[in-house]
């Protein structure tokens, strides 16, 4: 009996001279792989640009009479989300000790503005150079419990940097998603009053860092600026409760800013 010969047809050619359609499902070039993922971090980074640019306060509150301080908070695009970098304070340290912060620190003479001071700080601290940072905006500022003004400048940062961190300054270097800090798995808050009497909330947030296998608590001034950056990038109600008008969040932080801003200045004045 004849054998009949059969030809599969796929895309218009024979089947063994093909590798698309069902039979190249799947099968993906490197090099479009890598592609893919490029135009994945760069549309969620430029989403997050576009909403960090609409709260940015450039110099506004620069002329307070308080000494300066700034802080980097680092973004960066893993497996298609936002992370943020912090730190650990080293142990040595008199102020703070073993404390999770971002890098930063105190203005000095030579430091142009704000930003310059974030980044100065960044290289000192993690080894970040400034040239390897997108600064997008800086936000509302803060008030740390030395009474410095503290402005927060965010930045991109490429997911592949490697911190050599500064050990009389750092201990630990970890990155935390950003959507942490309106959807925590551990999550409390604390009354809080200023050394001004302001009344206000305090974020407090455990994190379990599962590729170091470290547990951290992030809290005070350093979780107050994470939440309001996810709550500025993300535009939705945490699982817990803020101090802002959400659908006005950039005048309520603000407004809040300046109250605490306001009752510092009053103390000074009952203290003449």
């Amino acid at each position: 009996m004849e054998k009949k010969k059969v030809n599969i047809m796929v895309c218009g050619k024979p089947a063994s001279s093909v590798s698309c359609g069902v039979l190249g499902a799947g099968v993906q070039p490197e090099g479009s792989r890598r592609a893919f993922l490029f135009a994945s971090r760069e549309s969620v980074k430029e989403k997050a640009r576009r909403r960090l640019r609409q709260f940015d306060v450039g110099d506004k509150f620069s002329r307070l009479p308080l000494r300066k301080a700034s802080v980097l908070l680092p973004l960066m695009v893993r497996e298609g989300k936002l992370h943020l970098l912090l730190t650990v304070r080293s142990l040595q340290l008199r102020r703070s000790p073993g404390e999770v912060c971002f890098p930063g620190g105190k203005r000095e003479a030579t430091d142009v503005d704000e930003i310059d001071t974030a980044l100065r700080e960044a290289k000192e601290e993690v080894g970040l150079q400034p040239e390897k940072v997108e600064v997008v905006c800086r936000l509302v500022p803060g008030i740390d419990k030395m009474n410095h003004l503290v402005t927060p400048v965010v930045g991109f940062i490429e997911d592949t940097f490697q911190a050599t961190p500064n050990p009389d300054e750092v201990s630990h270097v970890f990155v935390v998603p950003l959507e942490y800090f309106v959807k925590p798995l551990n999550y409390n808050t604390l009354p809080f009053k200023t050394s001004s009497g302001y009344s206000s909330r305090m974020h407090c947030f455990m994190y379990e860092d599962h590729e170091h296998q470290m547990s951290f608590k992030i809290w005070g001034l350093t979780a107050h600026f994470a939440v309001f950056l996810a709550l500025v990038i993300y535009g939705k109600r945490p699982t817990f409760e803020v101090d802002y008008d959400l659908n006005n969040l950039i005048s309520s932080a603000e407004n809040n800013f300046m109250n605490l801003y306001a009752s510092l200045h009053e103390r000074k004045k009952s203290n003449l």
